[in-house]
């Protein structure tokens, strides 16, 4: 999936959620998103995964999407279970299989004996269940968690984590805010802080970084108006790309001691990009 100078605001003369965001976002990735109240978290969720239309740029690529979002609507005139047959079928799903699928996943959640109730009927966090059963149901290649563990019971957050595993192993992607700072931090691909700009900056996840071992090396950049910033943050060995620390069109690029001859040989290819400083992290 690709994001391309992707930017969202609600309304022509409403400040920037966010704005110009570049990022290859490969297959088999686990991203934290961070950031304060406010900062945007929730809308760059709802655009990575096709709820809501950026005000500009694009995304391409999206593989078949499950969303959980912040608040689910559980006043809907379905049972839990009719809710997630009917879910079945939009994902493509039909017959026995759909039904599998949903007692499969109403079983690992811990939601099998309330699924005949009215979801106006269930708790928040049965509701809850029901709302990310929905978002697996399809074995999706994006899965985009909005505090998807809130509300959720011991069992169920550890139902979820494993799922979340499973999306990555098999080569999907997952996206996800949470208020838990230990939420799966020894398995995080990448985190993108979002601040008070609209803009993001990425940093490699523990997983990453200890995979890549090594030092790092800082390399500065100048001249990146044809370049996307967020392109970089793809390329092996990148541990964080900062464009704020400097100004655009500058970056200063944190990278893997190992991999940074590498990093310098495809930057110093793109047209007009200048390195105007490489030093090793103190």
């Amino acid at each position: 999936m690709l994001l391309e100078s992707v930017g969202k605001r609600y309304g022509l003369r409403q400040p920037w959620v966010v704005r110009d965001l570049s990022l290859d976002v490969p297959p088999g990735r686990l991203i934290r998103l961070e950031g304060p109240n406010g900062s945007g978290k929730s809308t760059l969720l709802r655009v990575a995964a096709g709820v809501t239309r950026p005000s500009a740029g694009r995304v391409t690529g999206r593989p078949h999407t499950g969303y959980v979002p912040e608040r689910f609507p559980g006043g809907l005139p379905f049972s839990g279970r009719d809710y997630l047959l009917h879910l079945a079928r939009v994902h493509g799903l039909r017959g026995p299989a759909a039904a599998r699928r949903v007692d499969e996943w109403l079983d690992r959640l811990g939601a099998a004996s309330f699924a005949a109730q009215p979801l106006r009927a269930l708790s928040k966090g049965m509701c809850q269940k029901v709302a990310i059963a929905q978002a697996l149901l399809a074995r999706p290649g994006l899965l985009v968690l909005d505090e998807a563990w809130t509300g959720l019971d011991q069992a169920a957050r550890g139902a979820l984590d494993a799922a979340v595993a499973e999306r990555v192993a098999e080569g999907g992607t997952v996206m996800f805010v949470d208020h838990d700072q230990a939420r799966l931090a020894g398995r995080i691909t990448e985190r993108w802080q979002l601040g008070d700009t609209g803009r993001v900056s990425v940093a490699a996840g523990l997983a990453t970084a200890q995979a890549a071992g090594g030092g790092v090396v800082v390399i500065e950049l100048t001249g990146l108006e044809r370049s996307p910033v967020g392109l970089l943050h793809g390329m092996p060995g990148v541990l964080s790309c900062d464009d704020a620390a400097v100004g655009p069109p500058g970056c200063v690029v944190r990278v893997v001691a190992g991999a940074s001859d590498e990093v310098l040989r495809q930057v110093l290819a793109w047209d007009g990009v200048h390195v105007t400083a490489v030093r090793a992290e103190r």
